[in-house]
């Protein structure tokens, strides 16, 4: 792992002259409108064949006198991964990089070269983003047991007697889900076989699959913020509350149980690809609850991790018909679903600042603050 002095003393030298560097995927646009709003320069990342919402649609140029767009420049490679290469990493520093890692970043370039091979300061955790893999023994679910955090329990598949949900990735689409449902041991079987017939999982991940209980009820994506530039009392912020749209789950569900019983074998078992998101609101009693859960969560971080999560991050949960929460996720890094938010935030951001906190922004707030303060060095690893 990189030493995080060696980050710190990097951040120092570059003064007051930040650039915000994003990967040019997930929720990119988010982290480039947000250092926009607060006049800091960024630079978006690109692949070749997939970055014309960046280097064209979404690219600053001047019209009818005023500004249009967000991006301010765009670093083109081939393939993301490249952003790893010498001459890559050096230009990033020539230009002040503070990278915001994305779930893009974590997917596209390999966990080894980002916490030893990628020497430019993160907005963030570095060591964190590894907990996101289900299959890495310090995994998220260690977390949340450490620190008595509600989730779903597992189950093996021979135990399987009410609805579970068994989690892996999509075979081909690799970085999607594989995810599917069972209701006995015997669906379990059925439906893996199935899928594993029709090219959507494999054998071999199905057998480290993480199959655990189904929470029966609606889905909200927490956005928190977690400063280190405030008190500890101050440090947690709720920004925002989202849920997803998923293919071809949500095609599913709209249609009447007689059809969906009636799809052929290759449509009958839905997928969940997140395709979007819609923003939302909790039930006022259940907030509090949720900032005790991230408070927990900060706090098994800075014991496990330290110096613990910083800035952005999302605990994905379901909440049943007692109005439980369970946290069946953790984004450990800017959520994917923050893009609802770009410019006009989230009503929970917004009565915190009294202004539009979308957590692009609001990232933005926190790195210009720390160059102000001459702090950089206590929010990047």
């Amino acid at each position: 792992m990189i030493e995080r002095k060696e980050m710190q003393e990097i951040a120092d030298g570059y003064g007051r002259d930040v650039t915000v560097g994003v990967l040019a995927s997930h929720s990119a646009l988010d982290v480039l409108d947000g250092a926009s709003q607060e006049n800091l320069r960024n630079i978006a990342v690109a692949e070749k064949g997939r970055d014309e919402t960046y280097s064209k649609y979404f690219m600053k140029v001047s019209f009818g006198g005023r500004v249009r767009g967000v991006v301010d420049e765009v670093l083109l490679l081939n393939k993301f991964r490249e952003i790893m290469l010498k001459r890559n990493i050096q230009l990033l520093k020539r230009k002040h990089v503070v990278f915001v890692p994305n779930r893009s970043f974590s997917s596209y370039c390999s966990l080894e070269d980002i916490e030893n091979n990628f020497p430019i300061p993160i907005f963030g955790s570095r060591a964190l983003l590894r907990s996101e893999e289900r299959e890495e023994k310090d995994n998220y679910y260690r977390m949340l047991q450490e620190a008595g955090l509600p989730y779903p329990e597992e189950i093996k598949p021979e135990e399987i007697d009410e609805l579970v949900i068994v989690k892996l990735h999509h075979k081909r689409k690799r970085l999607e889900r594989g995810f599917f449902t069972a209701s006995s041991y015997d669906e379990f079987k059925k439906k893996s076989e199935a899928l594993i017939s029709q090219g959507v999982i494999s054998a071999n991940e199905l057998k480290n699959a993480r199959i655990e209980r189904y929470i029966i009820g609606p889905v909200f994506n927490l956005n928190f913020f977690y400063s280190p530039l405030h008190e500890r009392d101050e440090a947690l912020e709720l920004l925002g509350v989202d849920w997803r749209f998923e293919s071809s789950l949500d095609g599913h569900v709209r249609l009447p149980a007689e059809q969906q019983l009636s799809l052929p074998d290759h449509q009958k078992i839905p997928e969940y690809t997140v395709v979007g998101h819609s923003s939302s609101t909790l039930r006022e009693s259940l907030l509090e609850n949720a900032l005790k859960m991230a408070e927990k969560y900060v706090t098994v971080t800075q014991k496990l991790k330290p110096p613990g999560i910083i800035g952005p991050f999302t605990l994905q949960t379901c909440v049943d018909k007692d109005l439980n929460f369970y946290i069946y996720d953790v984004a450990p890094r800017i959520g994917g679903g923050t893009n609802i938010h770009i410019w006009s935030g989230h009503p929970y951001g917004n009565m915190l600042y009294n202004t539009n906190m979308s957590t692009g922004r609001r990232i933005a707030m926190e790195i210009k603050t720390a160059v102000v303060e001459e702090r950089l060095a206590d929010i990047v690893t």
